[in-house]
């Protein structure tokens, strides 16, 4: 999927505008009184967020355009829920919403489809432990299944996971008398907070794209590149002093957006 293309849905990303937090706040205010011009505004200065968004699904096959407009429905649902009472950036509250919108989009979409084949394979399988559990009074291996079917035994493997009926990860999986449920999703958790880490980057690209060239160049060599303050001017071309001045400038700017 190409996502650096400049336009996806009739929309020129390339011109895509970037609202402040300030016009943002601005604008949602103008949006609860009705006013529908600033919602429209609203929704074009926070379509770069779903570029961004839907970069992470770019390995699932499915069309930009889709998952764009996608995207721009949990944008908008996002929007109709907002409210600044949260003390929360519009960003932090939106990103899980659009996740959340595309995901739900991916999993009714595509529905697993399993061969002729490998049905004919898993239920013969199925057939040949039966037989086996009668004969023998115990479980065989995958290995006795496939010597007995005259097949490799990595082929039954396949066949027999293919036919298996997906879980959800809300399914109960223990439940004591009187307490909480434990559920799939309680054990297969991220430890690492991926998603929580992912938002935070997005965080981090929205305030570096608020800096004006010099000062995106010059963070970058500092702190992306690892180059000291004298190897950074003599780069770009200017004085140590300068880069100083600009370096502590553009993260006391970023410290307003993060």
């Amino acid at each position: 999927m190409h996502v650096s293309k400049v336009e996806i849905c009739g929309v020129n990303t390339a011109k895509l505008p970037v609202l402040t937090n300030e016009e943002m706040q601005e604008l949602f205010k103008r949006i609860k009184a009705g006013d529908m011009k600033a919602r429209e505004e609203f929704i074009k200065g926070n379509l770069r967020l779903v570029l961004s968004i839907i970069q992470r699904f770019n390995r699932r096959g499915e069309p930009v355009d889709d998952l764009f407009q996608i995207g721009c429905i949990g944008l908008i649902k996002a929007i109709d829920n907002f409210d600044l009472s949260h003390n929360v950036r519009f960003s932090t509250y939106a990103v899980p919403m659009i996740i959340g919108e595309i995901r739900r989009y991916l999993r009714d979409n595509n529905s697993i489809r399993v061969s002729r084949s490998l049905r004919d394979i898993a239920y013969k399988a199925l057939q040949a432990k039966d037989h086996l559990i009668h004969k023998n009074s115990k479980e065989p291996t995958i290995t006795e299944i496939a010597d007995l079917l005259e097949l490799p035994k990595e082929e039954v493997v396949f066949a027999l996971e293919a036919i298996q009926e997906p879980i959800s990860l809300f399914e109960p999986i223990y439940q004591d008398g009187g307490g909480d449920a434990i559920y799939v999703v309680d054990q297969v958790k991220d430890e690492k907070e991926e998603d929580e880490k992912w938002i935070r980057n997005i965080a981090l690209k929205e305030a570096l794209n608020k800096l004006n060239p010099r000062e995106r160049e010059i963070l970058n060599l500092r702190f992306f590149e690892g180059k000291n303050q004298m190897e950074v001017a003599e780069e770009i071309g200017i004085s140590q002093a300068q880069v100083s001045r600009l370096e502590k400038s553009a993260l006391k700017q970023m410290r307003k957006y993060i």
